[in-house]
């Protein structure tokens, strides 16, 4: 069927009136969109579940007991992004690095010092005693956790954590999150010979929460505990 110029005119006419609807809706759903507040702390884009070869072995300076509990834990859980997780050692002292980052292609390892709760080490010694999951605690809870969402609070820029264990399930009610913290500073070393305690959270240096999220932010596991 043949068109006359009248209806050709008229159908050009309606066609472009949905490419500008059209665009319109784009910009609104893009404009949408809300970026990290910090630069440079975009989430890393997260390897496929089977296409990550991983080490047999601890890397170097990882107790391997604990290594091994977490590579588990990666597995039990079937967490999505697992090219690079968390690994935090509580059998060390606080003074110590010893929250592992560690890219499970490659085997490389980026440690950094961590505090702990003070319902963990009552004594204030700068060893972690005990872990609990309850409320009010004020202690580090040991488990499975996945990074969740950046947010703004007390501390700046922090990111939330979800405990996927029965001995950290608590995380989020009790608002065990990433931040950085005064009493991580280095300076705290130099002067009590340890870091500050948190209220459970993983607290860290300003310079090494940045480098912490960048690394794990995006669904990546934590895995946190201490082996005799």
């Amino acid at each position: 069927m043949s068109l006359n110029r009248r209806e050709m005119l008229r159908l050009g006419a309606m066609g472009a009136a949905g490419a500008i609807i059209s665009s319109a809706v784009s910009s609104s759903v893009l404009g949408a969109v809300t970026l990290p507040a910090q630069p440079g702390l975009a989430p890393a884009p997260r390897a496929p579940l089977a296409s990550v070869a991983r080490p047999l072995s601890a890397p170097g300076g990882i107790n391997p007991h604990l290594f091994a509990r977490a590579k588990a834990a990666l597995d039990s859980h079937r967490v999505y992004a697992r090219d690079s997780i968390g690994i935090v050692d509580f059998e060390k002292a606080s003074h110590e690095p010893r929250f592992h980052v560690v890219d499970l292609r490659n085997g490389q390892v980026e440690s950094y010092r961590v505090a702990h709760g003070s319902g963990s080490d009552p004594a204030h010694c700068g060893f972690l005693e005990r872990f609990s999951n309850d409320f009010g605690s004020y202690a580090t809870s040991n488990g499975t956790y996945t990074t969740g969402d950046y947010y703004h609070g007390k501390y700046g820029l922090s990111m939330k954590t979800h405990g996927l264990d029965w001995s950290n399930n608590n995380a989020e009610g009790r608002a065990i999150v990433i931040h950085s913290a005064w009493y991580a500073e280095p300076d705290m070393i130099a002067q009590h010979g340890k870091l500050g305690r948190s209220q459970g959270c993983f607290a860290f240096s300003r310079d090494d929460q940045y480098a912490v999220m960048r690394k794990l932010a995006g669904g990546r596991m934590i895995y946190a505990d201490k082996v005799a």
